[in-house]
């Protein structure tokens, strides 16, 4: 069947796409334009289980197939994704409205992780230790739990599920995916990709729909584990439902992330990183910058060169030339967005650049803010503590590199966290006292290759083991230790 059955899109199931028994479904709207895409079903807890019984039956022939050849349906995924890589991008463009360079970004990060799980058969590999005792041999072995589960968010739908499934179905385990209502499309035309890659039937599945479908998954007793990204407090709750049922869970959250601008670096250079961080993808994401901060007698300079550096992004249909911020995602995100900025104003904050009021000619059922700058943001703030998840800088002074540590430490969370500094000095306390797990030196997207973790502390992560790199080798499998004796 297709993907869609009149514009209802269908999930995916034992290897087929079939309708979902939801009767409520969810427009699919284009941020840049306001057009309907079509309609997500808002599934049920027996969408769930239809998943969760073709994966367990997949799981029984799927576990004993070598490491070797579960690679191979990988490696034929990954060349499939290369070939496909700018269509994925106008998709992901069309769906979230991020900048088609952005698109293509995201999905050669996700490329990178399939290619990384490609390496299964060297990474899933145990140890073994003769005469741990005389005549005792031991040895371990990682092998696969069963069925896991991933809900993952609007704004990277081609990278994020791609921290997850090839990890998992690369160890043996089979896997259901429930992608953001928001932007199915990305991820579907993946799934396809996955299919004529060879993907065995019911080795892979996806499931649409909101709330119901996150609590079927947290709540169902044959998934063996559940990965989650989004907000802090629904990745709370997610953890904290998921564990008691005896889950394997890592659940990321939300960011509050600092760019510490030290008066020794440059300041084109402090300008360039903050603006590429903040802006970046409508600051729809984990990783973008959202408080600036500039030490001693730097900050007047490195305010002005913001100002000037964030009035000359051009806002507009991101599948175009030039453009350097597309649409935030939806109208009611862009509500919540303008609100923060409101409640900034009236706590004292002093707004340098405003962008509640933009509009794009032509595009006016577009979901419209442009960069936004504000000064003067003190500790007591909303908007030094809570994460906005839109293009809203905020902009802070300390005197030193002492006190903007302070200011990274005073949140509750810990994502990202960069500096920009020629002093190799500030630099290694910098990467030695923050107690932040993505650090990022001259740079200020700290975003980790696939063979690296990924993940933050604190508020920003609730489980024990991170996305993607050797982490993920652990989450996906147990490691069975054999003790021998033989006469």
């Amino acid at each position: 069947m297709p993907i869609m059955s009149k514009g209802t899109l269908n999930n995916l199931i034992g290897g087929e796409w079939v309708p979902s028994s939801a009767s409520a479904t969810l427009p699919v709207i284009n941020p840049t334009t306001g057009d309907k895409l079509a309609d997500c079903p808002l599934g049920t807890h027996a969408d769930v289980d239809a998943a969760v019984q073709a994966a367990r039956g997949a799981f029984k022939t799927w576990r004993r197939v070598p490491a070797i050849e579960r690679a191979r349906v990988l490696f034929r995924f990954q060349a499939l994704l290369g070939e496909h890589k700018e269509e994925l991008a106008q998709i992901c463009t069309t769906e979230h409205g991020k900048t088609l360079s952005e698109s293509l970004g995201s999905v050669r990060r996700g490329i990178e992780n399939v290619e990384h799980a490609c390496g299964i058969p060297a990474l899933m590999m145990g140890e073994s230790l003769e005469d741990v005792a005389r005549g005792i041999d031991c040895a371990t072995f990682r092998q696969p739990l069963g069925v896991f589960a991933a809900v993952v968010p609007f704004n990277f739908p081609a990278m994020v599920p791609l921290w997850f499934w090839p990890y998992a179905i690369a160890t043996g385990n089979t896997y259901i995916v429930k992608p953001s209502e928001q932007v199915p499309l990305t991820t579907m035309r993946m799934m396809e990709l996955a299919l004529e890659a060879g993907m065995p039937a019911g080795v892979l599945n996806m499931v649409h729909g909101g709330k119901d479908v996150v609590e079927a998954l947290c709540d169902h007793p044959e998934i063996a584990g559940l990965s989650f990204v989004g907000s802090t407090p629904v990745a709370r709750i997610v953890y904290e439902r998921a564990a008691k049922t005896g889950k394997r869970v890592q659940s990321l959250g939300g960011a509050k992330n600092h760019i510490i601008v030290m008066p020794d670096a440059p300041t084109k250079r402090g300008v360039s990183v903050a603006i590429d961080s903040v802006f970046g993808c409508a600051g729809q994401r984990c990783l973008a910058g959202s408080v600036v901060v500039g030490v001693g007698d730097g900050y007047d300079k490195l305010r002005d060169g913001l100002v000037a550096a964030a009035n000359e992004i051009v806002v507009g249909d991101g599948l175009k030339d030039g453009v350097g911020m597309g649409p935030v995602i939806s109208a009611e995100a862009k509500a919540r967005i303008v609100k923060a900025i409101d409640l900034a104003e009236r706590e004292g904050g002093k707004i340098l650049v405003d962008g509640r009021n933009k509009t794009v000619e032509g595009y006016e059922g577009g979901h419209w803010l442009g960069p936004t700058l504000i000064e003067n943001v003190t500790a007591d703030m909303t908007l030094a503590k809570e994460e906005v998840f839109g293009p809203v800088m905020a902009l802070r002074k300390a005197k030193d590199l002492d006190e903007a540590i302070a200011m990274v430490h005073a949140s509750q969370f810990a994502n990202a966290c960069s500096i920009v500094t020629d002093d190799g000095g500030a630099a290694r306390q910098f990467k030695y006292e923050v107690g932040v797990s993505m650090l990022g030196i001259n740079i200020g997207v700290a975003a980790p290759m696939a063979f690296f973790p990924f993940g933050g502390t604190k508020a920003s992560l609730f489980g024990d083991l991170k996305a993607h790199g050797s982490d993920s080798i652990r989450f996906f499998t147990d490691t069975k230790v054999v003790i021998s004796r033989w006469s």
